[in-house]
């Protein structure tokens, strides 16, 4: 007689798959799936349930917040601000044995595209004697003719490709789209793999899924081993942060190690590439590019470029730097070459395709253009190079079905006048796999972008898993994220334990270093300006707090409310907070105004959003929560509700106080940390000069007195010291001369000093360079000063001489913006 389980044996989690619509004859990755990978998905899934406890959206609300957590954001075509990453919680899960088939496809296609590569730019064997159409190569707008008959150094065209994979109904799989410019996906797979793996805990290692530090590993090692010197330094070369993968590329570019730059970093010197930073110009040994071949070089490419390079053809055909990949290549990446693939890959590599791509008829053959024509409503259209063309809507695939007749009589007209530009493919059904939506596990279609990058001895290593797009729709598959889309962790999973590398975890241990790394001028320049809006948007709450917190009845005029509301009105103006003529309206209006008028450009919230617009090409060097706070939208403002406005005032000055605790606590002292901290002390120096000039007068008013300490922090340590009302004298000298008040001017210069002094020098001299010369003469000054000699002559004069300092940095340190961007910066707020 049997024993009855315990209790909690017989609690099981709720089973999320056991009323899972989706149908088998579709190809659902669980509803098709052996026995075995059944009981793989059931076991993940009731894990999955209970760690949840039974409800599927708080644990996706849970991958959710992990991912915001890392900083993961996209944006879509179209839209000026970023998204929120869209991860799914729940993973799709494909046997091993499955994917050895799909590894061995893609490293053939690599192979393949590699060989094809290197005819196109070489011999062109293959248009010579018939395997390929010379419009097929000439008629792409991504053919670099200025790279024929040139040739790798290392033997190698291609270091990283990834394709789009589509899983049908029958399980099969196949290749939708071959990638060889950018590898975008790559580090959303990556953000994936770490999101789930802080939600999910120690399920992966109980699910024995691969990783994939191993794959980042062996790519990292290939590209350096094309460069052939001892450590050599490689950098991600990105279009900006506007790019739609910019958040993908900052983060990817810090786990592997390498500068995150844009054209506009780095120049050609002697035929060698370097980046410019605060110590001077540090040689790149190689460039990973994130943007087309004509973006590359103005002088090579294409003269409109802003992104690119000046010379850099001339530097890499010299031997002096690197590419990844190689110029041109993405002509590849056409689906006119798709309707050619099958036989390519019989006549340069004798063998069939192991994964074949989606069926493909370029129309400009004629007796494909007529097939395509009879057959529109059977099949997809779409351009043959990737760029919009007549008679279609997009640069898209359009389903030929879902035509009217005027749009199916225009397009067959376009069809006939110009058929080299467009393609007919056969329509994608897509398999499903489960999906967290709405708290409920439905099925949803995928598709999966797969991985394959050079080792150092040149063979192909594959990603196991990548990067899964789940479909907000049945509709055509895309290569982008779109609106409703979601993404997924793809695990590969094995049958046994693998055994775990010690270099797969924590690569091999490199020699040991200190510092922060080199840092370019442009993120030295963005840093430095990172600082000072941050300090200017906090004395802009600092005033409106002064204000609110005081005894001034907040819905009175304003002309009978004496100097020292007038004064802190009159310092909103100055700075460019309200407009003058708000300056007349109640107290309550000025102060939501100066806080929510993002027209104003000294008010909160404009500069917050300068803030965050200078920020966004930081994020790879702010810590997470660093970056997670200054990523709160700020709380809306309500003028009717003074106390609501004070709630959100004291809201924004702990935001401030957060900031400035995570800098001072967690930041290494680096020459990032100290631009950051030189454009704070530098803000703060002016805008005290402003305050005093604006607020204090030479007699004694302690209620100006009063706020001025408020809004310099001073008030308890002038009480401690002073056993008296505010007098002028004590007050300038504490806030203005005494050196160990951190609020004080003198207190700011001496931080400048030292900060510059701690900066690298480009001269072998040993003399100091001229913004540590002007620093040094104007701390000098103040620390021989008295209280007295503080007048407003005397501080217009200091604050001339901050601004001069500050031209003085951006000179010597900095990328020099054209003149509008200077004023725009540089302007008095």
């Amino acid at each position: 007689m049997s024993s009855s389980p315990p209790s909690e044996a017989r609690e099981r989690p709720p089973g999320w798959l056991d009323e899972y619509p989706a149908e088998a004859s579709r190809g659902d990755l669980f509803r098709d799936a052996t026995e075995p990978m059944a009981a793989r998905w059931k076991a993940v899934v009731e894990s999955l349930a209970s760690k949840a406890d039974g409800d599927p959206s708080s644990l996706q609300d849970a991958a959710a917040r992990h991912a915001a957590d890392l900083g993961v954001t996209f944006r879509v075509t179209g839209d000026e601000d970023e998204r929120a990453w869209p991860l799914n919680v729940m993973p799709l899960i494909i046997a091993a044995d499955e994917w050895a088939k799909v590894e061995r496809g893609l490293v053939q296609r690599a192979t393949l595209m590699e060989q094809l590569a290197a005819d196109i730019y070489g011999p062109q064997r293959l248009v010579k004697e018939g395997h390929l159409p010379a419009g097929v190569i000439a008629g792409s707008p991504f053919f670099a003719r200025k790279m024929m008959a040139m040739k790798p150094r290392q033997g190698r065209f291609i270091h990283v490709y990834s394709a789009d994979l589509a899983r049908g109904p029958k399980g099969q799989w196949r290749i939708l789209n071959d990638r060889v410019r950018i590898a975008s996906g790559v580090g959303y797979a990556l953000e994936n793999r770490l999101a789930m793996g802080r939600t999910t805990d120690n399920l992966m290692v109980e699910t024995r899924v691969r990783r994939l530090t191993e794959f980042f590993v062996h790519m990292r090692e290939g590209m350096a081993a094309a460069c052939n010197r001892d450590q050599p330094r490689v950098a991600l070369l990105t279009p900006g942060r506007f790019n739609q993968t910019y958040a993908e590329q900052a983060h990817l570019a810090r786990y592997l190690g390498f500068p995150l730059v844009e054209g506009r970093d780095l120049s050609v010197l002697d035929q060698r590439l370097y980046v410019g930073t605060i110590a001077g110009p540090k040689r790149v040994d190689a460039v990973w590019r994130w943007m087309n071949t004509n973006s590359l070089d103005p002088l090579t490419f294409d003269a409109k470029s802003q992104i690119g390079v000046a010379n850099l053809y001339d530097a890499w055909d010299a031997g002096g730097v690197e590419m990844v990949n190689w110029p041109g290549t993405e002509v590849l990446e056409s689906p006119a070459f798709a309707a050619f693939m099958p036989r390519l890959c019989r006549v340069l590599l004798g063998q069939e395709p192991l994964l074949p791509n989606i069926a493909t008829w370029w129309c400009g053959q004629a007796a494909e253009s007529s097939a395509v024509a009879a057959r529109l409503d059977e099949l997809t259209l779409l351009p043959a190079f990737g760029q919009r063309v007549e008679g279609l809507p997009s640069r898209r695939a359009v389903e030929g079905r879902s035509l009217n007749d005027r749009q199916r009589t225009a397009l067959l007209e376009a069809l006939w006048r110009r058929p080299m530009d467009y393609c007919g493919q056969e329509i994608v059904h897509l398999s499903t796999t489960p999906a967290v939506i709405d708290g409920e596990i439905v099925p949803r279609p995928f598709t999966v972008r797969a991985f394959v990058a050079r080792t150092a001895d040149g063979s192909w290593t594959v990603m196991p898993g990548g990067f899964a797009r789940l479909s907000s729709s049945n509709g055509l598959p895309t290569t982008l994220m779109g609106a409703g889309d979601l993404s997924a962790d793809v695990w590969i999973v094995d049958d046994r334990p693998m055994e775990v590398h010690s270099r797969a975890m924590l690569h091999e241990e490199p020699p040991i270093s200190r510092g922060g790394g080199i840092l370019a001028s442009q993120a030295a320049d963005n840093l430095f300006w990172f600082g000072r809006y941050n300090e200017r948007a906090e004395m802009t709450v600092r005033i409106v707090r002064t204000i609110l917190d005081s005894s001034v009845e907040i819905d009175g005029s304003l002309s009978a409310q004496g100097n020292v509301l007038q004064g802190l009105i009159g310092m909103l103006v100055a700075r460019g907070a309200i407009a003058p003529k708000t300056s007349g309206q109640p107290a309550a209006a000025i102060c939501a105004a100066a806080l929510s008028d993002a027209a104003e450009p000294g008010s909160a919230a404009a500069l917050l959003h300068r803030r965050q617009e200078v920020g966004l090409s930081l994020r790879e060097r702010f810590a997470r929560d660093f970056w997670r706070i200054v990523s709160r939208p700020m709380p809306m403002v309500d003028m009717r509700r003074p106390q609501s406005m004070l709630s959100t005032v004291r809201w924004l000055t702990e935001h401030f106080s957060a900031l400035a605790g995570l800098v001072s606590e967690n930041m290494v002292r680096s020459a990032a940390w100290r631009f950051l901290e030189i454009g704070k002390r530098l803000e703060r120096a002016q805008a005290l000069c402003r305050t005093v000039n604006c607020l204090v007068r030479d007699e004694d008013d302690s209620e100006v007195l009063g706020a001025l300490l408020d809004l310099c922090d001073s008030q308890i340590i002038y009480g401690s010291r002073y056993l008296s009302q505010p007098m002028i004298n004590p007050v300038r000298d504490l806030v203005l001369l005494d050196p160990d008040n951190p609020r004080a001017l003198v207190f700011q210069v001496a931080e400048i000093v030292a900060h510059l002094e701690a900066l690298p020098s480009v001269s072998d001299d040993n003399l100091p360079e001229p913004p540590l010369r002007a620093a040094r003469a104007l701390f000098g000054e103040l620390q021989a000063a008295a209280a007295q000699d503080m007048t407003s002559d005397r501080l217009a004069d200091i604050e001339s001489r901050l601004l001069e300092l500050s031209d003085a940095i951006s000179v010597r340190y900095f990328l020099q913006f054209d003149r509008d961007e200077a004023e725009k910066r540089t302007r008095l707020l």
